[in-house]
């Protein structure tokens, strides 16, 4: 018996690490596919499907439908406008960059939306998974950037990794992103932000990620730095030249959508017609929607508007105080940069409501944070964790339980 477990210990320590993660890979989507399809079996007839969708029909509503749209026919030309002159939600809302690598592959092989649109979304939820053992292996040991990686094939919100949202080719190409930054190779970056950006709202945050990261770069050159560090004159070009790149890949889809339907303002428009069903329609200020959510909010949390302010406030202060920690230290700079920079960038833009938790999945990184503790009994557990977090989360927001108002 010892004999065995010490061959198998060798065997396993001597297992290319990218095996160790097609395992975890394979074997979280075995859970979670039981879990998504336990509740297909019971849904009943809703606005996309009927009664007991196959999986690939359940794994293709709510934005889904809309990426189908896409895919299809386009964008519109003209902005679809309510009964009182208001922009209404429309396809400009969602970038175009998963909608188009779906129609290929649906043109290529012949397939429907449904069974395709599943297919590329796990296929870049892996190729993911793989990309980020390699960014943490940069600032984390080997096994415990392994861990990492369990946690983010089994986190509550990685049912989103195997249904036709662009979530899973977003996460693939920040964290090759990421990974670039960590390792300053600048200009590989402006490819991947461009492809990025049209995938999901990120190029705004990027470019404020690059910002911080050439402020740090500068002052970690001074002669008084502690680990001082050369910022040479091409790394400089190089990084500036990123972040502006950046900051242009941010506004490009407002641009787009502009040419397009001929309206200025046709995505932020259009992204305020989805906010309007819980706040009425209103102007696009930022950092002010989360105070409104809190009026919005106060009586479902049955407390008052003031008490939940302060709370949001709390929370957000301790959010951005953990990142000074010894513990978020551990994976670098430039990835508690990329942390911030997007949490800031929730803060000025987004409507908190259901959709919420699945808008968190770009703060992945702090996975190495929680993977950090080397207790068994602390793994497993947070494991068991992630799994009913990911039942409650498919119940709460995916499955459709009559008229829902819960959006993924």
């Amino acid at each position: 018996m010892a004999e065995r477990s010490v061959a198998l210990a060798v065997r396993y320590r001597f297992t290319p690490w990218w095996v160790k993660v097609i395992v975890i890979f394979a074997a979280s989507r075995v859970v979670t596919t039981a879990i998504m399809l336990s509740f297909a079996g019971r849904q009943d007839a809703n606005p996309w499907t009927g009664p007991k969708p196959s999986y690939f029909d359940f794994a293709a509503i709510w934005d889904g439908h809309w990426y189908y749209i896409i895919s299809a026919v386009g964008y519109p030309w003209t902005l679809p406008m309510t009964a009182d002159g208001r922009v209404a939600e429309n396809a400009w809302a969602f970038m175009p960059a998963y909608p188009a690598v779906v129609r290929f592959f649906m043109q290529l092989t012949g397939q429907g939306f449904p069974v395709v649109a599943v297919c590329v979304s796990v296929a870049f939820s892996l190729a993911a998974a793989l990309m980020f053992y390699k960014l943490m292996h940069l600032v984390l040991p080997g096994g415990t950037a392994l861990f990492a990686v369990v946690l983010f094939c089994v986190a509550p919100l990685s049912p989103i990794l195997q249904v036709s949202y662009a979530e899973s080719m977003h996460l693939l190409l920040l964290t090759l992103a990421l990974y670039l930054l960590v390792q300053r190779r600048y200009w590989m970056l402006i490819p991947v932000v461009a492809v990025m950006s049209l995938t999901r709202p990120s190029g705004l945050a990027f470019a404020l990620t690059m910002l911080l990261h050439v402020g740090y770069r500068w002052w970690m050159q001074r002669p008084s730095a502690r680990n001082r560090e050369e910022f040479a004159l091409r790394d400089r070009v190089a990084s500036i030249s990123v972040g502006l790149f950046s900051a242009f890949s941010g506004v490009a889809w407002l641009l787009i959508a502009w040419a397009v339907t001929g309206s200025m303002t046709a995505y932020t428009d259009t992204e305020l017609g989805w906010r309007a069903a819980y706040i009425g329609y209103g102007e696009l200020v930022p950092f002010t929607a989360w105070v409104s959510a809190t009026e919005f909010w106060a009586p479902w949390f049955r407390m008052p508007q003031p008490v939940l302010l302060v709370l949001l406030v709390i929370v957000v202060a301790g959010f951005f105080a953990a990142l000074l920690s010894p513990w978020a230290r551990r994976i670098g700079v430039d990835l508690r940069f990329w942390i911030a920079s997007y949490a800031l960038y929730l803060l000025a833009v987004f409507f908190p409501q259901s959709s919420l938790f699945r808008l968190l999945m770009p703060l992945f990184p702090a996975l190495g944070v929680l993977a950090l503790p080397k207790s068994i009994t602390y793994r497993v557990l947070l494991v068991a964790l992630c799994v009913v977090g990911q039942w409650a989360w498919v119940q709460f927001g995916w499955w459709v339980d009559g008229e829902d108002w819960t959006p993924p």
